[in-house]
């Protein structure tokens, strides 16, 4: 919507809307902060009124519940990257940062820009399907800042930010020195 074709996006929403409704869809549980964002805060203006959850938030009350319980000890260090549209837009920071802290053995640092300070990894300003070649691209300046903490892993909890961080992280030539993973993979890791 932000950087694509405005009718189209109009005329999706109300057909995945009118689908929803049909269904008497009353929750919906996103692995994305991007639909997460949209179908929480922009489909209400076509009469999409639900209940929308990121998977962090859904996963961390299921820790809280007992319902999953971490036993796998990961000895790493981990930061974690916020995405725009979970974090800033939304203000979800606590859920992912729980969920890495109930893994035994992960020690969470964070990164000097964090939280609501937290830095863009490029994909939520739509640079992902940019090709720039003048100055550094923000996906690389992201990477630097979580090489800086010492980290063994930089984790996030949307798809576009992974992609954006392992583009980054191959293009600075850190791909020995720190992996990237989603907070469910390292979650996985640990039943």
């Amino acid at each position: 919507r932000r950087i694509g074709n405005e009718y189209l996006y109009q005329t999706q929403a109300k057909q995945n809307i009118e689908t929803m409704n049909g269904y008497n869809v009353k929750k919906v549980i996103t692995a994305c902060p991007h639909c997460f964002n949209t179908i929480k805060n922009e489909y209400t203006q076509f009469g999409g009124n639900y209940e929308v959850l990121h998977h962090t938030e859904l996963i961390y009350e299921l820790i809280q519940s007992g319902k999953i319980k971490p036993q796998k000890t990961i000895d790493q260090a981990v930061t974690y990257h916020d995405s725009c549209y979970l974090g800033r837009y939304n203000e979800v920071y606590d859920a992912p940062r729980e969920i890495l802290k109930a893994i035994p053995g992960i020690r969470v640092i964070e990164m000097d820009k964090s939280r609501e300070t937290g830095m863009c990894c490029g994909a939520g300003g739509g640079r992902m399907w940019m090709e720039e070649s003048i100055g550094q691209r923000i996906n690389e300046m992201r990477s630097e800042q979580a090489m800086e903490t010492k980290a063994n892993i930089v984790a996030s909890a949307c798809p576009f930010c992974k992609t954006m961080l392992s583009d980054g992280i191959n293009a600075k030539g850190y791909a020995e020195q720190i992996q990237n993973m989603d907070i469910v993979e390292l979650l996985e890791k640990s039943l």
